[in-house]
Parts: C-alpha cells; sequence; structure tokens
C-alpha cells in the first residue's frame, strides 16, 4: 500500500533530509518550500528511490497556499498519511534590534506555518479517522537563548499548540496521532540565510549533529506512537537544566549565550537573508559545518530502541537478583 508524507520546508536542512528519508522508506513524497528550483533537485533525490514526488512551491505563512497544497497532493498523489512541519525563518539579533514587521514575519513562518499545517492536515485526516502529524520543536522551545527570541518564542507556542491539540484529538476518540520532535543544534544552511544583525556570522552551539539525524528521528515518530521525541543529549540536558535551576541557566546564557552562537568572522556586506524571499542557490541539507558535526546520536538510538533496552535491564535485574538468592539460600 503506497505511503504519502507530506514535509514542510523541504528545500533544504532537516526538511531536505527527511524528505530523503521518508522516500528512502518507501513514501511518495510531497515537498513544500518556497524556492522552486531547490524543491525539484529534492524531488529529483527523492525519486532515485523509486517513489513519486511532487514539489510545490509554498509559503507556509500563507493559509490558503497551504490549504490548495493539500488538494492537490491528495488530486495527484492520494489521501494523505504524514504532514511534517519543519519550515522556519528566524532572526539573530538582540530584542532591541528587532523591528516589528521581522518579528511578525518569522512568527508567521515558524508557528503560523506549523499551525496551518497541522489545521490542513486534520481537515483530511478527520473524515478518514487516520493520519500523523510530526510538528518540528526545538530544545529551545524548553530553554530560550539570548539572540533568537523570535524563534524561541514561536517554538514554545508551537508546542502550546500541539499540546491542546493533542487533548482534543484524545477528546473526540480520533485515531490521528500527533507527536513533537525537539532538536539540539543541527548543522543546516539556516546560519547562512537567516536575518543576522549581529555583525559576525552565526553558528549552531556545539556539539552540532547531521540533519540526518533528526531526519532519522522525524521518520522513527510518524511510525511510533510516542507522544515526544527528544534527539540528542544536549536536548536532554536543556531540558532537565532549565527545569532543575532555571535562573541559573540564565546567567550562564547570559555569560556564555553570546559568544557561541557567533564566529570570529565578520559578516559580509552583502549578506543575504531568506526572511522575506527564498535565498537563491544550490543549498541542500548540510550547512558550512561538517567537520564540527556528529552523524549519530547516542540517545536518540536508546529512545527508539527504549523498549528492548528496558526489557534487557529488566531481564539483566531479574538474573542479578535469582544470583543473589541462589547463593543466600545455597541453590
Amino acid at each position: 500500500m503506497t505511503r504519502i508524507a507530506v514535509i514542510t520546508g523541504a528545500g533544504a536542512g532537516v526538511g531536505r533530509a527527511a524528505a530523503e528519508q521518508f522516500a528512502r522508506a518507501g513514501y511518495d513524497v510531497a515537498l513544500l518550500s518556497r524556492d522552486p528550483d531547490r524543491l525539484e533537485r529534492a524531488a529529483q533525490e527523492a525519486r532515485r528511490h523509486g517513489v513519486r514526488a511532487l514539489p510545490i512551491p509554498t509559503d507556509v505563512a500563507d493559509f490558503d497556499a497551504v490549504a490548495a497544497a493539500g488538494d492537490r497532493i491528495e488530486a495527484e498523489l492520494g489521501p494523505i498519511d504524514v504532514w511534517v512541519n519543519v519550515a522556519f525563518a528566524t532572526v539573530f539579533a538582540p530584542v532591541k534590534h528587532i523591528t516589528a514587521a521581522e518579528a511578525l514575519r518569522a512568527t508567521q513562518v515558524t508557528y503560523l506555518g506549523q499551525v496551518h499545517g497541522m489545521m490542513v492536515a486534520l481537515k483530511r485526516m478527520t473524515p478518514r479517522n487516520r493520519g500523523t502529524i510530526v510538528n518540528v520543536g526545538s530544545a529551545l522551545s524548553y530553554r530560550s537563548v539570548p539572540l533568537q527570541s523570535v524563534y524561541c518564542g514561536a517554538k514554545s507556542a508551537i508546542r502550546g499548540f500541539t499540546d491542546s491539540l493533542r487533548s482534543e484529538l484524545i477528546h473526540d476518540k480520533l485515531d490521528i496521532h500527533l507527536c513533537m520532535v525537539d532538536l539540539p543544534a543541527v548543522n543546516t544552511p539556516q546560519f547562512d540565510w537567516a536575518l543576522n544583525k549581529l555583525g559576525f556570522r552565526a553558528q549552531p552551539v556545539p556539539p552540532i549533529f547531521q540533519p540526518e539525524v533528526p531526519a532519522r528521528a522525524i521518520l522513527f515518530a510518524a511510525e511510533s506512537r510516542r507522544r515526544e521525541i527528544w534527539v540528542g543529549w544536549p536536548t536532554v540536558k536543556a531540558i532537565w537544566a532549565n527545569r532543575i535551576a532555571p535562573a541559573f541557566a540564565d546567567r550562564y546564557l547570559a555569560k556564555h549565550g553570546y559568544s557561541s552562537q557567533m564566529t570570529d568572522q565578520k559578516l559580509k556586506p552583502d549578506h543575504k537573508s531568506n526572511l522575506w524571499d527564498a535565498v537563491p542557490g544550490d543549498y541542500g541539507a548540510h550547512g558550512r559545518f561538517d567537520a564540527k558535526s556528529r552523524d549519530r546520536s547516542v540517545e536518540m538510538f536508546t529512545d527508539r530502541h527504549r523498549d528492548a533496552i528496558y526489557a534487557g535491564l529488566a531481564l539483566l535485574g531479574g538474573a542479578v537478583l535469582l544470583h543473589r538468592l541462589a547463593k543466600r539460600f545455597d541453590i
């Protein structure tokens, strides 16, 4: 049976890597992003796996465009099984240097883009009473950092909207699965094309993961019944550290959160931003940090195989207990 997945932000970064993962797993894929040339290249990569790929240039901030894409997908590919919301836009700058228009636009893309995707997916999945929606969140939705206030605020809002929707699905007894996949720092092109007012080139805070790591987590989320998946130990650490000592995290980030997000390379005067329009170019899934990035996550492996690990630990514990009892009673 043919399975159909929709991925927003599929032209580059995590969305591009996710499109590859779903195609490799045998899904027909619908790819939504703004740059038509980059989207077509992503579709060509997916077709190499013998699946259908439908690129649809779409600005996810425009609800009517997302709804029209949903109509076209079901008309040309068939019923949507999985909808993955990845697309986002951000601003690297202190709040005092962000304009209201910039904050609005980044929020429309990052937050409302996912809301639009959820609404369009639900409209089609509800009558069939099946389907999966995967929202891509971030460790920064739990622990905000300086210089990324708009992004952190939008990701936090996505988490709030997702939790509300999940309760509604349970109330309505709908068999539609909703999952959030929270990411660590990832080596994507966003650090080259995000609106940057820092004066220096931006970088992800190490440790950095290759986009294939979250892409595998997204595919796993689509095929499991997990409520939430935290990708990478840094994500787990950031979330728990903020729960345990938020005031300490505030002070730590005030001291280290600026320098850790900037390289020592000055920003070029002709730096282009994708906030308002797509930046042309042959960008792919990876950014410029390949040499510093990890292609595996031990935490992600243990999360994917947690049932087997728990079972193994239980068997080990039972064996230790039996050994101790045997020694005690000289069996």
